[in-house]
Parts: structure tokens; C-alpha cells; sequence
């Protein structure tokens, strides 16, 4: 497994010098923007109102964000006119292919401060991220702190705020366009997608509901087709152990997942990169919570017109920790536990399959009739 202790040390060289000038200037003519993070799929993706505001607020500046090089396929059409480029933190040869891009006039780091070491490291004359609760060595890098809301905001809306107060509007079709995909096989008729995995067990919903619900699904005459990530395709053999159904057992990439979204009737799966994945698709969907923040991950007001339906529990008294980004924050509530913490979630067990059932019934989607035991 390569190291990141090169790549650091590669930062560090290219960032001291310039932090070392004394006081800077924001620039007054902004021609090139970096945003620069590694955030997870979904964090990544609810970048869209920052991505949106940017644009707004800059017209004419080439805006460059740097991101897992999964993710970049999803930007091919260039959403906002942003250009992704792939950022592995443990390739030297990446960092160096990265020096060679031209100076930035402003930075914005969302997520985690140490990204501002980069954006130095890359000749951001101008850095932007959100303070700390205390300043580490994460913060020396930057010259702009804004700070995360007192009241409840989803994150996607929380990263919007680094740029100044340029409302964004809410999301609409075709603002990002659908990338190319390579063919696959695609189910024909009307089907759902059923997303099976998720990136902590503790996400995970009992195989007997996800039986339930396609047995209620298919004899509605529709499909259940079942989706899960890489190394996760025991979760679809524990609900279809005869393989009767279409799969894809992580043999998707992205833009495929966009494309078998975009046929969909609808999506149920957990909190889970797949569910803000089917946001920019439009694809209806129910996001089942279970140690997750509805209010942190849930449509805000950038997705408030997506058909989207968040399915929790709402007094779990384990789901008490207030971080965000490592910010404590009063009005966050979910749980990070790891299994050997917590032998018994009971956030996402206890959600049902007739509060599943309801959603998508409440959501209008594909004129599902209620199951008839509805106790």
C-alpha cells in the first residue's frame, strides 16, 4: 500500500515558504478558484450548491475541484462549468502532476482543514474554510474562516456558505447533465432499484424487510433490481440466495448507477452515496436513517423540490454525538459507533418495513397500493 508520508512531506516544502511571507490580501479579480477536499460520495455530491454558487458569483473563473478519482467520471459534462480532477493523497506522482497547474487566486476547503495545506501547496493566493472549535495546526494555512450555522442545515447547504451570500436557488434537472456510460446490461419494464450496501454495517437493514419488500413490489408487477458495492454481494446472495432477480453485485461504476437510476421507478436504499447520487438523476427515493443525521444529510433547501423521503427513527437515545467535521455542533445528533461499540443498532433495526411501505406510497411513486397488513 503506498504511504502518504512523501505526499505530506511534498506539501509541506510547497505550503511553508508561502505562509512564511506575512500577511496576505484577498484578490480583488478572481480568474481561478480551487476547491479542494476528500470527501466521501454523498459529501461529495452535496457539494452542488457551493459548486452552483461559485459559478454565480464568478462567471468567467475557471473553477478546478480536486476529489476521489472515482467520483470524476460524474463530472465529465463539467456541472457549473467545474472541471474535477482526480486527487489520490497517497500518490506522489499525482501531487506532482498537480504542480503543474497555474496559481489559484481563492481556495475553499469544505470538510476536513487539512486540505488547506494543498490549496497553499498549489499557490492558492487566497484561502476559505470553516473554523475550528480550536486552532490546530490544520488552520495555520488559512486566511478566511467562516463559520458552520447555529441552527440546523444539511451539509450541502453548510458548504454553500463559504461562498458570500449568492443564493444558489434550488436544484433543477439538467443543471448536471447525465455523463456517457459504457453499455451494460439494463433491465427492460418497469423496475426499482433496491441499493442493498451502505459504508457501515450499522446502515444495514435486516435481509427478512428487504425480502418483504420485494415480494411487495414484484407482486405489484414490477421488478425489484438489487445493487450493492464491491465486496458487499453476500447482501443480495442473503435475499435472492437463488439469483432469480436481476443483480449487480458492485459491478457498476458510477455513471452506470446514474443510468440504471434514470430507468428506475424509484430507489430505496440506506444513507448511502447511491441516495444523493439519485438526487442530480431525479429518481424518487426513500433513504432509510438509521445512525445517520437526516437534517446533516437530508434534501435541505438546494433538493427541497427532489422526491426524496427520509425514513428514520426519531428518539434514539444512542444516536448523541455532535460532531461535524470534527465541530461540535448543538443541533447535530447521529452515531458513529463502530461495531465493537455497538453490538445492537438499533436505529436502523428498528425502522420497518411499513414505514418504508408508507413512503413510497406518500411519494406518489409508481401508484404502489399500501400492503394490506398494515399492523
Amino acid at each position: 500500500m503506498a504511504s502518504r508520508l512523501w505526499p505530506r512531506l511534498w506539501i509541506i516544502a510547497r505550503a511553508a515558504p508561502s505562509m512564511l511571507l506575512g500577511k496576505r490580501k484577498r484578490p480583488v479579480f478572481v480568474r481561478r478558484i480551487l476547491v479542494v477536499h476528500h470527501l466521501l460520495l454523498g459529501d461529495t455530491i452535496m457539494l452542488a450548491p457551493l459548486l452552483k454558487r461559485l459559478r454565480l458569483r464568478y462567471p468567467d473563473a475557471d473553477i478546478i475541484m480536486l476529489c476521489n478519482p472515482a467520483y470524476v467520471p460524474l463530472f465529465h459534462k463539467r456541472p457549473y462549468g467545474v472541471t474535477a480532477m482526480p486527487y489520490d493523497p497517497r500518490s506522489i506522482s499525482n501531487h506532482f502532476g498537480l504542480a503543474n497547474q497555474a496559481a489559484f487566486d481563492i481556495a475553499f476547503v469544505p470538510g476536513d482543514n487539512r486540505w488547506s495545506w494543498l490549496a497553499r501547496a498549489l499557490k492558492s493566493r487566497w484561502v476559505v474554510a470553516f473554523a475550528s472549535d480550536r486552532r490546530t495546526y490544520k488552520d495555520w494555512p488559512i486566511d478566511e474562516f467562516v463559520s458552520f450555522p447555529s441552527v440546523t442545515h444539511t451539509w450541502g447547504d453548510i458548504a454553500a456558505r463559504l461562498c458570500d451570500d449568492t443564493s444558489p436557488g434550488q436544484y433543477t434537472m439538467g443543471e448536471w447533465l447525465q455523463p456517457d456510460f459504457a453499455p451494460f446490461a439494463e433491465p427492460s419494464g418497469a423496475y426499482c432499484v433496491l441499493h442493498l450496501g451502505a459504508s457501515s454495517p450499522h446502515k444495514l437493514w435486516s435481509s427478512d424487510k428487504w425480502s418483504r419488500l420485494i415480494d411487495w413490489v414484484e407482486n405489484q408487477s414490477m421488478q425489484a433490481v438489487l445493487t450493492s458495492g464491491r465486496g458487499e454481494e453476500k447482501l443480495i446472495a442473503e435475499v435472492d440466495p437463488k439469483a432469480v432477480r436481476r443483480h449487480y453485485p458492485g459491478t457498476l461504476d458510477l455513471v452506470q448507477m446514474w443510468q440504471l437510476l434514470r430507468g428506475a421507478e424509484f430507489l430505496v436504499c440506506p444513507d448511502t452515496g447511491i441516495a444523493h447520487l439519485a438526487r442530480i438523476v431525479g429518481t424518487p427515493t426513500v433513504a432509510l436513517f438509521g445512525p445517520g443525521s437526516p437534517e446533516v444529510s437530508g434534501p435541505g433547501e438546494f433538493w427541497r423540490a427532489s422526491s426524496f423521503a427520509c425514513v428514520t427513527i426519531n428518539d434514539i437515545p444512542c444516536r448523541d454525538q455532535d460532531l461535524l467535521f470534527e465541530r461540535k455542533l448543538a443541533w447535530v445528533r447521529h452515531c458513529w459507533r463502530t461495531p465493537q461499540e455497538c453490538g445492537n443498532p438499533i436505529c436502523i433495526q428498528s425502522i420497518t418495513f411499513n414505514s418504508v411501505s408508507d413512503a413510497l406510497t406518500n411519494l406518489g411513486v409508481a401508484h404502489l397500493r399500501r400492503p394490506e397488513n398494515t399492523a
